[in-house]
């Protein structure tokens, strides 16, 4: 019965934590998600830079939590990065963790950047118009 409950937990978290990773990406292109998706680019580079202050850079919790039901699961030699995890499972290659890394990075800045220009370009506007 536990085994169950640990698979449905991994199913959770690749589910959960991929689309987070996309929605943080991309949810600041629907008007409707603006917000949500600048609060959660925010709690991700929370948990990158002030827990990953005790933890370790880049730490993520998602992360975390999901390597504690794989490896209950019988994973292991798991890398560091989730990303890198996710290429790993898909397509079978491991790439460069330096790589990963630096994508990872630029496209997070990349979409935070994105999220404060049209969640604050658009209350300029608003703004204006009373």
């Amino acid at each position: 019965m536990m085994d169950f409950g640990l698979h449905i937990a991994n199913f959770f978290f690749y589910a959960f934590h991929t689309g987070l990773i996309f929605f943080n990406l991309f949810g600041w292109l629907h008007p409707r998600m603006r917000k949500l998706n600048l609060i959660s680019l925010l709690v991700t580079f929370g948990s990158w830079l002030l827990l990953g202050f005790w933890k370790g850079w880049g730490y993520c919790f998602l992360t975390d939590w999901h390597y504690q039901v794989l490896r209950l699961l019988g994973e292991r030699d798991l890398p560091s990065s989730y990303i890198a995890f996710l290429i790993e499972k898909i397509s079978g290659w491991l790439p460069n963790a330096e790589l990963v890394d630096s994508l990872t990075v630029s496209l997070a800045l990349l979409a935070l950047l994105c999220s404060f220009w049209v969640n604050f370009r658009n209350r300029k506007v608003k703004d204006k118009s009373v």
